[in-house]
Order: structure tokens, then sequence, then C-alpha cells
């Protein structure tokens, strides 16, 4: 006899408010994916200091373009609220004070993946297809590459490009301007 295991399965509304009813302490980094709370990976010095040269570079061409969110949430659908590493989001003027932001918020996802690098090519990466966010960087600090996600389908990603230090790419919604991978690593 074979016993099913079921989950149970939380939504954004859940999972607020355990975060505001304490559930969680307060050094606890988690994110929701897909109904399930996961617990999110200590940060490095390599992948803080990644993160925080891509916030320099993007606020240094792109200033007052662009907003940064630097591992906050964003709200995908009714099951997901992922802390990505670093999103360039539209201006708002209230900042996103009034809800998260969503995936037509989202001009570029970046992901910096050192430790977790199979989850989030296996988990993140689909869902943010299946959320239509329209670029996606998964920056990978094991083989100083940067995997970008382009034009999202119903079959996954329909471009992906792998970059190297060498080389140089360019933010779909901002061609005019191209980044040095050497700058990020």
């Amino acid at each position: 006899m074979s016993i099913q295991v079921l989950k149970r399965y939380f939504t954004v509304e859940d999972y607020q408010k355990m975060g505001e009813v304490g559930v969680f302490k307060a050094d606890e980094n988690n994110e929701l994916v897909a109904g399930e709370i996961i617990k999110m990976s200590p940060i490095g010095k390599r992948h803080a200091a990644c993160v925080n040269r891509c916030n320099h570079l993007f606020y240094q061409i792109l200033g007052d373009r662009i907003l940064i969110s630097v591992q906050n949430p964003i709200q995908l659908n009714n099951l997901s609220q992922p802390q990505p590493d670093l999103v360039l989001l539209q201006p708002r003027p209230d900042f996103y004070e009034e809800r998260h932001p969503q995936p037509s918020d989202i001009i570029l996802l970046i992901e910096v993946s050192d430790t977790t690098i199979d989850f989030d090519q296996q988990v993140k990466i689909p869902l943010y297809c299946q959320s239509d966010i329209q670029e996606v960087w998964l920056i990978d600090l094991n083989q100083n590459i940067v995997r970008v996600y382009r034009t999202p389908t119903a079959n996954g990603y329909q471009s992906i490009q792998f970059f190297t230090v060498e080389q140089t790419l360019t933010l779909a919604a901002f061609p005019e301007f191209n980044i040095n991978i050497n700058q990020i690593f």
C-alpha cells in the first residue's frame, strides 16, 4: 500500500499574513515560489559584490529612467512572490508603496547565482517565463557567464544567449546602451 503525500500550497495573501503575525524570524529570508515557502541561501561576499556592481552600473547608465529594486519582493501571481537579486522597474511616483511590482512593471530581472544555479534554472527561470517577464539575466558566478533569456513563450524562453567576460550585451528595452560583461564580475 502506498501513501500519497499531500502538500499544502500557500497564496501570496497567506504568506504575507504569516509575515505580519511573526511566523518567520526577523532575520529569516524566505520567498514564495509556486505556493511553496523557500528558505533563501545566505548571501556570500562575491554574490553581494556582483549585485552591488549591477546596481551601480545600471544607475550610472539609466539613472531616473528606471527604478532599481534590490532583493525586494515582486508578485508574479497568486502563488509566487519571489525576491530576485535585482529588478529594473518602470518608475512609479509611489515607488511601489501601494503594491509590489508585477510582471508588467519589470524591464529586466536579474538573478545572481552561485550555490542555487540548479534551482534558478529549473524552477525560477520557467516561473519568470510563465509570468511573461520579457528579459531575465542569470549571472552564473561559478562559470563567469551571463545567461540572457528573452521572448517568453508557452514552451519557455525563445531566445537564450550566453555571454562571457570578453563580450558586451544590451538590454532589450534600452538597446542604445552596451554593457561590458567584465563590469559585472
